[in-house]
């Protein structure tokens, strides 16, 4: 008997290249926000050391993209909005998260065409993420 087995699409996370690239990105990512002025705004955000910070994003970056759920295993539900709601977020800061995003993309050599799609996915979440009218400072 023969089957009619497809092969699954690649998922967005197979396409950037798996756990390696994935980490790779969310490193170079964090080390921008850390050092570029233009990034200050995210960065006071953050705690003092990105480790914990990076290590959540890359997980759930993972399951988002369609790779393991690891956020989900370790945490739970990512409660997106909930989760940043103590967090003063305004266009300012929404896009600085997106431009040190582009910027890490584009310097750990993401295939043009797949950047354009997650910017476009990044940009829908990091404006749903915004909840301050304006700007926040």
């Amino acid at each position: 008997m023969t089957t009619n087995e497809e092969k699954p699409e690649p998922t967005p996370y197979d396409l950037l290249g798996g756990e390696t690239k994935l980490k790779a990105l969310v490193e170079r990512f964090y080390a921008l926000m850390d050092s570029e002025s233009a990034y200050a705004q995210i960065r006071h955000l953050h705690p003092p050391t990105l480790e914990h910070s990076s290590e959540k994003l890359f997980m759930f970056l993972s399951g988002w993209l369609g790779g393991p759920p690891l956020y989900f295993h370790a945490h739970g539900h990512p409660m997106l909005r909930a989760r940043h709601l103590p967090f003063p977020i305004g266009e300012t800061e929404r896009d600085q998260w997106l431009a040190c995003m582009q910027r890490a993309m584009t310097e750990c050599g993401v295939d043009p065409a797949l950047q354009g799609a997650l910017h476009e996915a990044f940009e829908r979440t990091a404006d749903h993420m915004r909840n301050r009218q304006g700007e926040a400072h």
